[in-house]
């Protein structure tokens, strides 16, 4: 079995791909390399294993590709085409000859110019394209699976675990991107709010609100074209995904406030009551707006651990991080 480095580095000569790839660009996060080519996007997951995910084996990586496929087709119908294998015999190919050593989720490549966060700052997104997302998302929710394991799974005592880990993770940043204030005021008020409303999560769950969401509902995950694609739902983790539809409401809401659209935001919120008829998610909607603001500002903040990261960038994730959690403490105080 070759490493994965050696895929990677094959995966950057047009002769690994089944199609003219034209240029190649390489992008890396921290889960997965990404290889946009002339037509195509190929996503391959990193072997690692970060607690909230374990990608260490070929099996467990062909796995969650096959997955990610499915989930994400939900929202996306024809962006997500196939998972492709990558073969080695005398060399490394794409559907190739020889060996399986890894493998891809192929997806049509869109232009970046139609990102969400793209039109949000050239200020082309009106209230008929956050209707048009409003809708969708409603019907998606509608349509999502729901049984007795996803509501276990999204109940009140996961909310709390991942309430949990997100204040443990970010307690080596108090004093750097979260005040020690806006720290004790979000995590108290949390806390307050989780015991009072025990009875207000157990009504979620019987009254089928708590689904297979999306998980990851914002406009870096938006694409606007002739269609609507809402990409990039989490796969490797159930625990982030089987939720209360307004986890994922809130995400897109926060998102927007953030990008100081509250405009839109509340118009959002608005559209979604009137298509799911959910009049009662607004008891929850300040509450998971504070948990999507606390892990976006966490996961900035991860960017300070980070030696491959420029000063300068670091200075701009401080400041960014900041942002979410001072966003964060100001839902915390409207919690009841």
């Amino acid at each position: 079995m070759i490493d994965q480095k050696q895929v990677v580095e094959a995966l950057m000569k047009p002769e690994a791909y089944d199609e003219d790839p034209s240029s190649i660009e390489l992008i890396q996060t921290h889960i997965s390399v990404v290889f946009l080519t002339k037509n195509f996007v190929y996503k391959v997951k990193k072997a690692v294993n970060f607690g909230f995910l374990d990608f260490t084996t070929l099996e467990k990586r062909r796995f969650f590709c096959e997955k990610e496929l499915k989930l994400n087709r939900r929202l996306c119908g024809d962006m997500y085409v196939e998972v492709v294998p990558i073969n080695k015999a005398d060399a490394v190919k794409i559907k190739g000859e020889g060996e399986t050593v890894e493998y891809a989720v192929k997806i049509k490549r869109m232009p970046k110019e139609k990102i969400m966060v793209k039109l949000l700052e050239e200020n082309k997104v009106d209230d008929k394209l956050v209707d048009r997302i409003a809708k969708i998302i409603a019907e998606f929710h509608s349509k999502s699976e729901t049984n007795a394991r996803i509501s276990e799974l999204g109940s009140l005592a996961s909310v709390e675990t991942n309430w949990k880990e997100n204040f443990e993770q970010t307690e080596e940043f108090i004093g750097k991107t979260v005040s020690t204030d806006d720290f004790k005021l979000i995590r108290d008020k949390v806390q307050d709010f989780m015991k009072k409303n025990t009875a207000l999560f157990k009504k979620r769950m019987a009254e089928k609100r708590v689904r297979d969401c999306h998980g990851d509902i914002h406009s870096g995950n938006i694409f606007v074209t002739n269609e609507i694609y809402i990409f990039d739902a989490i796969e490797f983790n159930e625990r982030f995904r089987y939720s209360d539809v307004a986890a994922d409401v809130a995400f897109l809401a926060m998102d927007l406030d953030f990008k100081k659209r509250t405009d839109l935001s509340n118009f959002f919120v608005k559209k979604y009551l009137e298509y799911s008829g959910d009049q009662e998610l607004t008891k929850l909607l300040p509450f998971y707006k504070c948990y999507r603001a606390c892990v976006r500002g966490k996961v900035t903040s991860f960017k300070l651990n980070d030696p491959n990261i420029s000063n300068d960038d670091k200075t701009a994730a401080t400041n960014e991080a900041n942002a979410y959690f001072k966003l964060a403490a100001t839902y915390a105080k409207k919690f009841s």
